[in-house]
């Protein structure tokens, strides 16, 4: 049996919102266009694209395989991934518009409430229990304003996101950040995340309570899984 919660920590995407479009079909054009503006076409756009592509791969094995599990700032990002090697105007443009650009890269106009999150955070508010998003992404802003466009930003009582404190799930101090924020001791709180190896290997670091997965199958490294906000809050009330 789970401990009771007193808290909910909640991954952004795959458990509050989800997207029916593709990140390259969504995001890039619009990155790239930006991108190859500021840089006054030094770069054609497939090479920006290309850019962007090889620096978000480095950026995954960069936190992947580090033990530290640190997240870069806008500028490392930018600086030292993206343009590392353009010529210094270009390099020097993108970086001072680095926190706009890193907006932009994360922003998803599609994110759409998962089934069931707008009554499940309706009803967490409603009995006092406090709901965190803990989250790995390049811009917290820009998923602190979709929750705002989505109506529920208000339901959430502190968002921790791995650009603002500099290190990323599976590192622990992302769910302990988030329990000292809300007050409510880590034991006493359930990380609903969708990744088996960010999400509920960050749980077992931290102490959490409770490690569920969204998800539409079962893992054995989950305490439960649910396919949605319903079968989340029926698992909560029923605790």
């Amino acid at each position: 049996m789970l401990p009771t919660p007193r808290a909910l920590l909640l991954d952004f995407g795959g458990v509050i919102v989800d997207s029916p479009r593709t990140y390259a079909d969504e995001m890039m054009p619009g990155l790239v266009a930006r991108v190859h503006q500021l840089i006054r076409g030094v770069l054609s756009e497939e090479e920006i694209l290309a850019e962007l592509r090889r620096a978000d791969k480095l950026r995954d094995e960069l936190r992947d395989n580090s033990s530290e599990h640190l997240e870069l700032s806008h500028a490392q990002l930018w600086g030292e991934l993206v343009a590392d090697v353009w010529p210094e105007a270009a390099r020097e443009a993108v970086l001072a518009n680095a926190a706009d650009l890193s907006y932009l890269w994360a922003m998803r106009p599609s994110w759409r409430l998962v089934e069931g999150m707008a009554g499940l955070l309706e009803w967490t508010l409603g009995i006092g229990m406090p709901v965190a998003v803990v989250s790995n992404t390049r811009c917290g802003r820009a998923h602190r304003d979709a929750l705002d466009r989505l109506g529920v930003g208000s339901a959430i009582a502190a968002q921790i996101y791995s650009d603002e404190i500099g290190v990323c799930k599976p590192h622990p101090e992302m769910i302990w950040a988030a329990a000292r924020e809300i007050d409510v001791p880590v034991s006493a709180c359930w990380m609903v995340g969708d990744q088996v190896t960010k999400d509920i290997a960050c749980a077992r670091k931290a102490g959490a309570g409770g490690a569920i997965l969204m998800a539409s199958q079962p893992h054995p490294d989950a305490d439960w899984t649910v396919a949605d906000g319903h079968r989340l809050m029926a698992l909560v009330s029923s605790s």
